[in-house]
């Protein structure tokens, strides 16, 4: 068993607010030090808004949990400082094939092009990801940055006021009252925040349960996704098969309706279906295992008030496709920096409206994928199967079919195409991949790349033509001219031959146009920021 697991990172600390005549007040107080919190703090903290995170835990997360790590969310790592060290511990990849029974049909590539950073994907432990972190909000600490982490402290009751939200805390010393200006509740799918304020969740909870298995082994198979559908090892049912660091390999196997999820998970049951997989001669030992059920649902909203919901509090989607810890942290990448605005009266308080649009529709975007993929891995009637079998027999020759085949759609970053921060699309010839909207693709600049130039602040980035800092209600867009060539010419200009982009904070596009013009700059930096 990896000793990760023990080690406690964070361990209950008595703090002065404990002992507070009249309750402390924080700016934000974060709850739950899973990815989504963490990452939240620390994005909040580089901005020099005090974070408080709380969690009842004082340790990494038990089993690997989320494995599978998403382009855009090591970009967004990056961005947090702490890129470097993932993609260099994680297994990468991006290459995925699809077989039926025994035969391969097709494989996908999911970065075919070149010039990015980053692999498509990584895998990687969800204890890696949080232990790494944790050491990063540590060195923020240790810099001055105004955030810490509270461990066995556990918030019990909870009360949204009009100016400030009242926390009880409970403690192995005692239970003591905080108060914060604003709470990101990131607390997990059974949100205790969630069900102390009476919400829940909207949607679907298919029927069907998968096994997770973390198996220790020495295998040869390559660095890329397999799925199965059909397999003779795991007859009318799927499987999947992912890498992971420490010669840890993550196996999904598919188990049906009606099962007693007690008696799958004990060793005797799990073994002899994974040899049955791996084969009698493969000497494997088991780290972690779990079942799950599909579920696609989410909240109404997730902003209420002064509470915030992100990650697995307010939404979740069916494993496959690696939508979950993706797009939880592309919901602080939204989130944080419009909170930080709001917090130091640069922009309304009704700019953080904009996170319940565009993270709402993030995730039923990310829903409607889910389902899908649930529904053609698991058919609920025979004729939905005979469909299915038939599209998996096509693709073997047929390329028109590839598309149709839905092993799980992995996870892509969101496009916020109907969001009212949204500018003008100016910019005659542009390429639609980076409309006003969408996430700005990496290409290579100089010895670097673009995203390392987009990592803080609103930016306007001038292709082939002057640009100059515009500031709008005081908040800045910072020049970032730039010569084009190559995959900057492919994925920023397309037929034009010079470009002006603003750039939102999470690296999103606001708006484009043909050449520069400081009146229609600051127009569009006032919308994106809720000024107008």
């Amino acid at each position: 068993m990896n000793k990760i697991f023990e080690l406690p990172l964070y361990p209950y600390a008595r703090h002065a607010d404990q002992d507070a005549a009249t309750p402390a007040r924080r700016r934000v107080v974060v709850i739950g030090a899973g990815p989504v919190g963490l990452a939240a703090a620390i994005d909040l903290g580089m901005q020099g808004i005090e974070v408080v995170v709380i969690d009842d835990n004082d340790k990494v997360s038990f089993g690997s949990r989320a494995i599978c790590f998403a382009k855009r969310t090591l970009e967004i790592a990056d961005r947090l400082g702490l890129g470097a060290p993932l993609v260099e511990k994680g297994v990468q990849w991006n290459v995925g094939k699809v077989f039926f029974d025994t035969r391969k049909v097709y494989e996908f590539n999911l970065l075919p092009e070149d010039g990015h950073r980053r692999p498509a994907f990584i895998n990687l432990q969800q204890y890696y990801i949080e232990d790494h972190l944790v050491a990063r909000l540590r060195a923020l600490e240790a810099e001055g940055a105004p955030v810490s982490i509270r461990g066995g402290s556990r918030v019990s009751a909870i009360e949204d006021h009009a100016d400030h939200v009242a926390l009880t805390v409970s403690t192995p010393e005692g239970p003591y009252v905080l108060e914060a200006d604003w709470v990101i509740a990131c607390d997990g799918a059974n949100s205790p925040t969630r069900q102390a304020m009476g919400l829940d969740f909207v949607g679907r909870v298919f029927e069907d349960n998968f096994l997770i298995a973390d198996v220790i082994m020495d295998a040869e198979f390559p660095t890329e996704r397999w799925f199965w559908f059909d397999p003779p090892f795991n007859r009318g049912q799927s499987a999947l098969l992912h890498k992971q660091p420490d010669g840890v390999w993550r196996i999904d196997l598919q188990l049906g309706w009606d099962i007693d999820k007690d008696h799958e998970k004990k060793p005797e049951n799990v073994i002899p279906r994974l040899k049955a997989m791996l084969g009698d001669d493969v000497d494997f030992s088991l780290e972690w295992v779990s079942i799950y059920t599909f579920q696609c649902r989410r909240m109404e909203k997730f902003r209420h008030n002064r509470v915030i919901f992100a990650g697995d509090s307010a939404h979740q989607v069916s494993p496959f496709g690696a939508r979950g810890a993706n797009s939880g942290l592309q919901d602080v990448d939204n989130l944080c920096w419009k909170l930080a605005l709001v917090i130091k009266g640069a922009a309304p308080d009704s700019l953080l409206d904009s996170y319940d649009a565009e993270r709402i529709h993030g995730a039923d975007e990310n829903i409607l994928n889910s389902s899908r993929s649930t529904d053609f891995i698991t058919p609920k009637s025979e004729i939905s199967r005979v469909f299915r079998d038939a599209v998996l027999d096509l693709s073997e020759h047929h390329a028109f079919a590839r598309p149709l085949v839905n092993s799980g759609r992995l996870s892509m970053p969101c496009r916020y195409d109907t969001s009212g921060l949204n500018g003008v699309d100016a910019l005659p010839g542009g390429p639609d991949r980076t409309r006003p909207g969408a996430p700005c693709p990496d290409a290579p600049v100089g010895n670097g790349f673009l995203l390392d130039h987009l990592r803080q602040g609103f930016t306007l980035l001038g292709l082939n033509t002057d640009v100059a800092d515009v500031n709008a209600g005081g908040i800045a867009a910072r020049a970032l001219p730039l010569r084009a060539s190559g995959a900057l010419v492919q994925r920023y200009l397309g037929g034009a031959e010079s470009a002006v982009y603003l750039i939102r904070p999470d690296q999103h596009v606001a708006a484009r146009w043909a050449a520069f013009d400081a009146t229609a700059v600051r127009a569009a930096l006032r919308r994106a920021t809720g000024q107008a």
